[in-house]
This record gives C-alpha cells, structure tokens and sequence, in this order.
C-alpha cells in the first residue's frame, strides 16, 4: 500500500450508501473490487491507484467525499488554514490512522489523512 500514497494527492473517495450489501454487490459485480466490512456501517475497497469506501447514508448528488493523503498531517493543515482553508472537523483517529476535514474558499469539502 505505501507504494501508492503520494504526499498531498487524492488517494481515498467514500460514498453515502442506502444499502451497504447492495453496494457491495454492485461494485463487485460490476468491477471486481474487494471490500473490507469495518463494522455494519461502513465498507471499504481497495485498488491499483486509489482506495474508498461505504459509509451508510442517503446519498444525495455532491456528498463524494474526497480524501487527500498527507505524510504530516499537522503541517498539511497548517497549510490549508494559511491558504483560506476552514477546519471542520479537527484531527481524530480511526481503523488504520487519523485525519481531519476542512472545507475550500468555495465550500467544498475534503479531508486529509495520515497513518
């Protein structure tokens, strides 16, 4: 996996998902992806380029969520700030590292992470 983190690049998308099964079903079927459950409310796949996920919710057109990989997040964040960037979620841990979320001049909004 470390082979394909590149510093301050798009590395993760997660998707609302109604039926977590069902779209688990879909993506393998329709591509072949491999899924790993973390818990009844998320999923996550994995590929060549780039890796996401499945968290339950009513998706809704521009709820993507895309994720930034940073090898230091702390200054990845200073950065975003410095730039007009809005923290909206500090830093929190999860399965597999931390990360945070913060929202662009237009209101869009990312997130980085770290392991």
């Amino acid at each position: 996996m470390a082979s394909k983190l590149k510093h301050e690049q798009v590395q993760y998308l997660e998707f609302l998902s109604k039926d977590i099964r069902r779209a688990k079903e879909f993506y393998t079927k329709s591509f072949g992806w491999k899924f790993t459950d973390y818990g009844p409310d998320y999923t996550a796949f994995e590929g060549d380029y780039v890796d996401g996920g499945f968290t339950a919710g009513k998706p809704v057109k521009g709820t993507v969520l895309v994720i930034l990989y940073s090898k230091d997040l702390e200054a990845t964040q200073q950065k975003i700030v410095a730039a007009g960037g809005t923290i909206v979620k500090d830093i929190f841990s999860f399965p597999g590292g931390k990360r945070f979320h913060f929202t662009d001049p237009d209101g869009y909004e990312l997130a980085v992470w770290s392991l």
